[in-house]
């Protein structure tokens, strides 16, 4: 993959959102059953991403389960990002990614995801001006969110498995090399 050495890129992980205003940066992310909405205002220069694992509902959040996990907690938290940085909420526009059937003896949860977040920017009055959601595989995200263009690959087999596995489980940091001296 070639970008400009300008570019600074941000990964977004599940449970998480960005929200940025400059045109140097793209965010990135790897996304299976899990959802990214990309939402920008063109006018004020400014947009995000999020990354949920479930669409979630109040009934949900109030139980005490990890409210960054859900789709409903983490579209409030971009919109109200995107507002506190200058955007207009009539002038936002949303992509979405993601929502695959990963696994098939499993319930389609990328679906239920997928179809939520539809059903989320219709209900806000946030236009959707694209998407590609559902299929068989994963899928690696780029999205620059100032011009609110999109890039995706898509991740077969072994690969889609290992940027998954490495996405939820981050690498302990290596331990420092023991050279036999002890200060005090």
């Amino acid at each position: 993959m070639i970008t400009d050495a300008a570019t600074k890129r941000l990964h977004v992980i599940q449970g998480e959102w960005k929200v940025v205003s400059d045109p140097d940066v793209v965010l990135s992310t790897i996304l299976g059953s899990c959802v990214a909405a990309c939402m920008r205002d063109p006018v004020a220069g400014v947009g995000g991403m999020n990354h949920f694992l479930l669409p979630g509902s109040a009934d949900a959040l109030s139980s005490g389960g990890d409210a960054t996990r859900y789709g409903v907690h983490l579209m409030e938290l971009l919109i109200n990002g995107l507002l506190k940085k200058g955007a207009r909420r009539e002038r936002l526009e949303a992509k979405i990614f993601g929502g695959a059937k990963t696994i098939a003896r499993f319930s389609n949860v990328g679906e239920q995801n997928a179809l939520f977040a539809r059903q989320f920017l219709m209900d806000e009055g946030i236009q959707l001006v694209g998407e590609s959601t559902g299929g068989d595989h994963g899928r690696k995200l780029e999205y620059w969110p100032l011009s609110g263009r999109a890039r995706q690959y898509a991740l077969t087999g072994v690969e889609a498995q290992k940027a998954v596995v490495q996405e939820q489980r981050p690498r302990p940091a290596p331990k420092p090399v023991d050279n036999g001296i002890e200060f005090f």
